[in-house]
């Protein structure tokens, strides 16, 4: 086991963890959209995405302090934690989701969308963790991936700040990383193909993981893929495949191309 470096005071270091996570649906009529976009609303209103961010801030040992809430018109939720490194009293005062910590902050808001001239609806989730001292969201990764239905992942990780160790030398990261993935379990990887673009000097680390197989009967809303013939199952297969395609790699590459 490797020895812990004895640091001088309080760890000032400041560890992100951005994710983002797309969900992909194909939806033809205009209702099948909407009820789409009506059915996440409901799966991942600020209730749910609230009990998400506890899990997780029982994961990386934090306590939280306050909590924000809030459910948006015609959709989408968003919620805020403050958290604190150790054991701090709090009340609930509020419905609204939003939590401080004294050391760290959780924030989370959804982007269900669609539009008319696509068959494809398309759901955003945005999480942002940020901790100070020796606690990290990292080993939580595993667990905010198997909690959406998640297609396309992009993740962003850097630390920043520096603290000291008892001989006032300053030290910029407290914890190896080569990357991102070293903290996602091989089962989670082998679904998906994933990209590192890091900068390993300004301990700044990115992936993209893209998944890799796609079961139809998963991405149709109320369409039972057996009523399709299969021309029109491998046209809904291509289309789902060029949408992630595009998300992934942040370009219109088929935005000529016909739906």
């Amino acid at each position: 086991m490797e020895e812990k470096i004895q640091l001088f005071d309080f760890n000032n270091l400041t560890k992100s963890l951005s994710f983002n996570i797309y969900d992909i649906c194909y939806a033809k009529t205009e209702r099948e959209r909407r009820d789409y976009i009506a059915y996440i609303d409901e799966q991942y209103n600020s209730a749910r995405l609230r009990e998400i961010l506890f899990q997780l801030t029982d994961m990386i040992g934090a306590k939280v302090l306050s909590v924000s809430t809030q459910d948006y018109e015609p959709q989408g939720a968003s919620v805020t934690l403050l958290l604190a490194d150790g054991s701090v009293e709090s009340k609930m005062q509020s419905e609204t989701v939003l939590a401080h910590l004294d050391k760290s902050h959780i924030a989370v808001h959804t982007y269900p969308e669609y539009h008319p001239d696509t068959a494809i609806a398309t759901f955003r989730v945005d999480i942002d963790v940020s901790t100070c001292g020796e606690i990290t969201p990292l080993s939580t990764l595993d667990f905010l991936i198997d909690s959406f239905d998640s297609d396309i992942i992009t993740l962003d990780y850097r630390v920043r700040g520096f603290t000291r160790d008892i001989y006032g030398n300053k030290l910029y990261i407290d914890h190896k990383i080569n990357s991102i993935q070293d903290y996602i379990s091989p089962k989670t990887l082998e679904r998906y193909d994933a990209v590192d673009i890091n900068v390993y000097q300004a301990n700044i680390f990115h992936t993209k993981m893209l998944i890799k197989e796609i079961d139809l009967d998963k991405y149709l809303f109320n369409i039972d893929v057996c009523e399709l013939p299969p021309r029109t199952r491998l046209e809904i297969t291509n289309s789902l495949r060029r949408e992630m395609i595009e998300i992934f790699s942040g370009a219109n590459i088929y935005a000529n191309a016909s739906r």
